[in-house]
């Protein structure tokens, strides 16, 4: 089932919830909406589901508009932050609620409704909790059983508001990888959101950043990641430095933001702002041409990665900088010393910050 949105809109008294949003995600796909709270995601998320009404713009499930029907004829499985179940009943009883509540006609025999929850429980691996309560149940098992039931009514598309965002982190990292694998099985047209960068980049197939209810990128992991449509996607996906950059026939230089530059810069005819990963730094014990000048202020060790603090000499700028643990070893660092910076790759948008 794929769907496309054109030109959707949202608002809620003066704010724009969803400005102007179009896009299209293809049958099978597993796509996330990013972007910090207020960005516009839940709000579109819930536009696709039917449980809000758009003010202009339309909504389309495999080329045929759906824009004015109601949640219940629109096909779609919603799995929500907190799980949703009913406390009063079995796990099964759960998984099966939505079958045993259709209309007579449509409704599935008690027996077939008993062999398809069972079906989904194994697909959960869950199958031995088919007797008990919610209660009784983890976090993430219920997660798990929550959505179970959004698949028991065999959706067109299955929704997800922020399905791991009430779980601890290694529960959450556990859960990403099962969902990754459950949909290469199922290939239901998902879309979830998120506002964990990790977690979108870990789990989808294509990602939509929003920002300000509007989508400020849309790609594959790797084209957001790689190459950030525009600054706010840049930074929005994970610690960046800022350096000052002069661009003239091809070639930059890089300057700690607040560095004074030379009399000469003035006739470099495009300025802007040079975006460097912490992973992107080289840490020298010599000078080399185009280097910064540094004095290491603190060191953090974080499993195999080893993050540095550093002063910049030329300007009042902290610079983050990440290591393998090998390279740190190697290098023999230690607060207060004084060494040098060199970025392998900056990425320099024109005319930003100047």
């Amino acid at each position: 089932m794929s769907i496309e949105v054109r030109q959707l809109r949202k608002n809620f008294g003066d704010f724009k919830a969803v400005d102007n949003v179009s896009l299209s995600i293809k049958s099978g796909e597993l796509t996330a909406l990013l972007g910090p709270s207020g960005s516009g995601k839940t709000t579109l998320l819930r536009l696709i589901a039917g449980l809000e009404q758009s003010d202009s713009g339309s909504i389309l499930f495999n080329d045929e508009d759906i824009s004015d029907r109601h949640v219940s004829e629109r096909g779609v499985g919603f799995v929500f932050q907190h799980y949703a179940l009913f406390k009063h009943m079995t796990v099964a009883e759960n998984v099966g609620f939505g079958l045993s509540v259709k209309p007579k006609k449509f409704r599935p025999s008690n027996a077939e409704i008993q062999k398809k929850v069972q079906k989904l429980l194994e697909l959960v691996q869950l199958d031995w909790t088919a007797d008990r309560y919610p209660s009784q149940l983890s976090g993430g098992q219920r997660q798990r059983i929550a959505l179970a039931r959004a698949l028991a009514v065999e959706p067109k598309v299955l929704l997800l508001d922020e399905p791991f965002g009430a779980l601890d982190a290694k529960v959450r990292a556990e859960l990403r990888r099962w969902l990754r694998r459950l949909h290469d099985e199922i290939h239901v047209t998902s879309v979830f959101v998120t506002h964990d960068q990790e977690e979108a980049l870990e789990v989808a197939d294509r990602i939509v950043v929003m920002n300000k209810g509007r989508v400020e990128q849309d790609g594959t992991p790797e084209q957001v990641y790689d190459h950030p449509a525009n600054p706010f996607v840049y930074e929005f996906l994970g610690t960046v430095n800022l350096f000052h950059a002069r661009v003239r026939d091809g070639d930059q230089l890089v300057q700690p933001s607040s560095a004074d530059l030379p009399a000469e810069a003035a006739q470099l005819e495009q300025p802007g702002l040079a975006y460097v990963r912490p992973h992107e730094i080289d840490v020298l014990h010599a000078k080399e041409e185009d280097a910064i000048a540094a004095r290491l202020d603190l060191i953090t060790v974080v499993g195999p990665t080893v993050r540095l603090e550093l002063q910049s000499q030329q300007a009042d700028q902290i610079i983050h900088v990440e290591l393998d643990k090998t390279r740190f070893k190697q290098l023999g660092l230690s607060v207060g010393q004084h060494t040098w910076l060199k970025p392998r790759y900056s990425r320099v948008f024109l005319g930003e910050g100047i």
